[in-house]
């Protein structure tokens, strides 16, 4: 594998360890705060937890799932923003959603952590974005991760900037 890419076993940490660290980040707060954004154009702690289930069954339900199913398949290429206009995920509640971000989160896990090193390397062409895209298996992981873990930053940030307007 590429050095570009975080190793294996930092991927699936990162993958398992994002919904219980959100557990953890927003125990004991009120819908209000998770629903609240801290100024006029960014999200709340809520939307970001939307959009995170979105990515997930896009980049994981959707990418992954089909690579491993197929021998280098083409995917049609689907923004997560786009998307989540199709569910209803803005509108849930927090302690629901965070429930079937873990539920789904189990489900790639479960496919994801006993594949052998060769099937990381699995390929697929993505179209529709541009210039057809090679990518594998392990770029969408990778990404997946890299994605979490600055979206658990931006929800500190949130939580931060609302206690501090308190």
């Amino acid at each position: 594998m590429t050095s570009k890419y975080l190793p294996i076993e930092k991927i699936l940490a990162i993958l398992k360890e994002t919904p219980p660290r959100l557990a953890k980040i927003t125990s004991g707060l009120a819908p209000t705060q998770l629903h609240t954004a801290p100024s006029v154009g960014e999200w709340s702690v809520n939307e970001v937890l939307a959009h995170l289930l979105a990515c997930n069954e896009v980049w994981g339900g959707y990418y992954i799932m089909t690579i491993l199913a197929q021998d280098n398949p083409t995917i049609k290429a689907m923004n997560p923003r786009t998307w989540i206009k199709n569910t209803d995920y803005l509108e849930q509640e927090f302690q629901p959603s965070l429930h079937a971000f873990t539920k789904q989160r189990k489900k790639l896990l479960a496919v994801l952590e006993p594949l052998p090193p060769k099937d990381w390397a699995r390929t697929n062409t993505l179209i529709g974005a541009g210039k057809p895209l090679q990518q594998t298996l392990i770029s969408h992981a990778d990404g997946l991760a890299r994605h979490e873990r600055a979206h658990l930053k931006q929800i500190k940030r949130i939580l931060n900037a609302l206690q501090g307007a308190a």
